[in-house]
């Protein structure tokens, strides 16, 4: 069983335990989506450092549909926030290329630009990023490497969809941004559309190992193999040369 208080208390503790090792005086800088886990994390980081200590980045890629969640999150924890549209920047980089981009590489640029834009208002602001990555979208890959999946350090990593949505209501957060349907503002699809299966069906299997379906859970593993590399630091070639500082 998961013991969302529990949990909440110990994140909320190691938030202020790595501040106090990697910034004492530092502020927390989350990129608001308007979903539940950019939501869970600033209000968790709220708890541990108080208000004055979070900063809300709003991104939007030209028009945002759902804007109006980021705006209702950082008005509900009063915290300080910027809004920066990263359309310029975007489209400053596609049509630089001098050929045709992937369709991968257009999805992946504005998570990319994002999180760049996330690193000058912390080094503006004496902070550090908040990565808002879950267990479950990290078992399947479904972030993007260098972009929303970068970051200082990773309240939610080891929590997947259902538990941060317990700790969600935990914290008080308005229902609408807890239980909002998650869309990855990409390519326009919810992500379960795209996943082929339900954060429920996943989240459970990770849990208990039980699946229903033999196709899906195929499915499920194939997507965890070929995405495992975004979690590791990248391969480093060693010399095995010594060193003698220490």
């Amino acid at each position: 069983m998961f013991d969302a208080q529990k949990v909440k208390d110990e994140c909320v503790n190691w938030i202020r335990e790595f501040f106090d090792k990697n910034g004492r005086d530092c502020n927390a800088v989350v990129g608001i989506s308007g979903g539940k886990d950019s939501s869970v994390v600033a209000a968790l980081c709220v708890e541990a450092l108080g208000k004055d200590r979070v900063i809300g980045v709003l991104m939007p890629n030209g028009e945002q549909a759902d804007i109006d969640m980021a705006e209702l999150l950082v008005k509900h924890l009063d915290i300080k926030h910027y809004v920066i549209n990263v359309k310029d920047a975007v489209d400053g980089i596609k049509n630089a290329m001098p050929f045709e981009l992937s369709a991968q590489s257009v999805t992946n640029i504005p998570p990319r630009i994002r999180m760049a834009t996330l690193y000058a208002v912390s080094q503006s602001h004496n902070g550090r990023v908040a990565n808002t990555c879950n267990l479950s979208e990290d078992w399947v890959g479904y972030s993007t490497r260098y972009g929303d999946n970068a970051g200082d350090f990773s309240p939610c990593s080891h929590l997947t969809v259902q538990e941060v949505k317990q700790i969600g209501t935990l914290l008080g957060l308005p229902d609408v941004l807890v239980n909002k349907v998650p869309i990855d503002g990409l390519c326009g699809k919810t992500d379960e559309d795209n996943l082929g299966f339900t954060y429920a069906v996943l989240d459970r299997y990770i849990r208990t190992g039980e699946i229903d379906s033999t196709e899906t859970k195929e499915r499920i593993d194939r997507l965890h193999k070929i995405n495992k590399f975004k979690l590791e630091y990248m391969p480093c070639f060693n010399p095995n040369i010594e060193t003698k500082a220490e």
